[in-house]
């Protein structure tokens, strides 16, 4: 991997940017939010300049996926070791909302490891598991058999993901959460799905995505 001080000062930004991003969200930015946040002039731009980072050894990307992004690890760089568990509550799909929904209860819930580079021990107060079915999050590079780690709370900021409950129906769903009115977005991360609009006072959350853990099958 070649030294940082060899890029421009675009790709440097680039690069802080993804990293700044990826530390606060746990996933990464798409292009296009690359590109409206860091004033680029178009997502042709940020595209090359993401070429380039990748020919550089300084980040990695996935395909086609829109959110197919990750940061190179330095060397010098030492991952924690440390591991933490939380409990597995269930399934949440990341399609259309079931039926049913697992009872957010962690007695005698299998427990998982969280290794600290996904997750700080420190940061794992009110966090809980739920492992995902569909395919509706696949561009935040949430795949069907991942387990998300979501930090349980009653209230989201626009943006985040999130587990909703939809109270009419019994269902929870893992979406986007946008407020709009009278009424809430639920928003997949797939171009082919559609949201879901709900009425406001129709939605609980249920927790916010706060980690990401990979299935390797």
């Amino acid at each position: 991997m070649q030294s940082i001080d060899t890029l421009s000062a675009r790709q440097r930004e680039i690069l802080d940017y993804i990293e700044q991003f990826v530390e606060q969200h746990n996933y990464p930015p798409a292009i296009r939010q690359i590109q409206e946040d860091l004033s680029i002039s178009s997502t042709s731009v940020v595209a090359y300049n993401l070429k380039v980072l990748e020919q550089r050894g300084m980040l990695r990307r996935e395909g086609k996926v829109s959110r197919g992004i990750s940061i190179a690890k330095s060397e010098v760089i030492a991952l924690s070791t440390q591991i933490s568990q939380v409990p597995l509550l269930g399934y949440i799909t990341a399609g259309q909302p079931l039926p049913d929904p697992e009872e957010l209860s962690s007695e005698n819930a299998e427990l998982i490891d969280v290794p600290a580079d996904v997750v700080p021990s420190s940061k794992l107060t009110n966090v809980y598991a739920l492992k995902v079915r569909g395919y509706s999050m696949i561009d935040a590079l949430i795949n069907d058999g991942d387990i998300v780690l979501l930090r349980y709370q009653e209230t989201a900021e626009s943006g985040e993901m999130v587990a909703a409950r939809i109270v009419s129906e019994n269902a929870v769903t893992l979406k986007r959460f946008y407020r709009e009115g009278d009424k809430v977005r639920l928003q997949p991360a797939n171009i082919t799905m559609d949201p879901i609009y709900v009425a406001a006072n129709d939605v609980r959350i249920q927790g916010r995505v706060v980690g990401v853990l990979r299935s390797m099958m």
